[in-house]
């Protein structure tokens, strides 16, 4: 994928990911992670190469696209949720996708309120869906997110960074109800991280990119210090040993930046 101002943002990202699968994106920032992400539900779109999603075939024109994002729910770092609405309305525009163009300018159906709370149960945050979403905390309006990405009834979750801004404590606990949702589910899901130990917690299979490139592949268990450092450089390889062994980390280990 390369950007109008001629960046190439990705280079070689051949992946496929399998239904229950929690696969992780690794890499600093500006590595390619939230192209890749994005790609997969053409919010941007591919220069070269195809992106093929079961039940729709390669994805081609707007009527694939459309289809493809209806079953493709996402959450964000920044949770773009619209502050002044209910945690229950943020949710139901998960269903708008199921909806014409013209049905979505009429109530919500009593189907679909039922279906968006619970979502909201699901994520433990029932009794706040009537509650202004900017009425709660950073944690809760994250979860906030999960909901209205779980009301799609996805059958691909993708999240993008989505504990970057949380507390280790908050972080573990996200990213723990987004793991037991999708493997209960069967939703395959693609999160990208800047933890290591994080990654190596959760994650089935780990991508590590560097400069828009597929640079490892492998189990959390083969994230080594050399497979660090290439995806991080050797500057990235820090003292804690938990950095070199990921998959024994802590939750709240520090982030690891290039």
């Amino acid at each position: 994928m390369t950007y109008p101002s001629g960046r190439r943002a990705l280079v070689c990202a051949d992946l496929e990911v399998a239904a229950g699968e929690f696969l992780v994106l690794l890499g600093p920032s500006g590595a390619g992670k939230s192209t890749l992400l994005r790609s997969l539900n053409g919010l941007v779109s591919l220069t070269e190469g195809t992106l093929e999603s079961h039940g729709v075939g390669v994805v081609r024109g707007a009527a694939a696209l459309r289809a493809l994002r209806k079953r493709t729910g996402m959450v964000f770092q920044q949770h773009q949720l619209i502050g002044r609405l209910s945690a229950l309305t943020n949710v139901l525009t998960g269903r708008l996708g199921y909806h014409s163009g013209l049905r979505t300018l009429l109530p919500f159906s009593r189907a679909d309120k039922m279906i968006a709370l619970h979502a909201l149960d699901r994520v433990g945050l029932l009794d706040c869906a009537l509650h202004r979403v900017d009425q709660l905390s950073g944690g809760e309006q994250q979860r906030v997110g999960v909901a209205r990405a779980l009301a799609q009834d996805p059958q691909t979750l993708l999240a993008d960074e989505p504990v970057a801004s949380l507390d280790p404590a908050t972080a573990a606990h996200v990213l723990t109800l987004i793991h037991d949702v999708c493997k209960a589910d069967g939703i395959a899901a693609v999160v990208s991280l800047h933890q290591v130990s994080l990654a190596g917690r959760f994650a089935d299979r780990i991508v590590g990119l560097a400069n828009g490139t597929v640079v490892f592949e492998g189990a959390p268990g083969a994230l080594d210090a050399s497979a660090v450092a290439r995806i991080y450089g050797a500057a990235a390889v820090l003292a804690a040993p938990d950095h070199a062994t990921p998959h024994n980390a802590s939750p709240d280990a520090a982030y690891v930046t290039a």
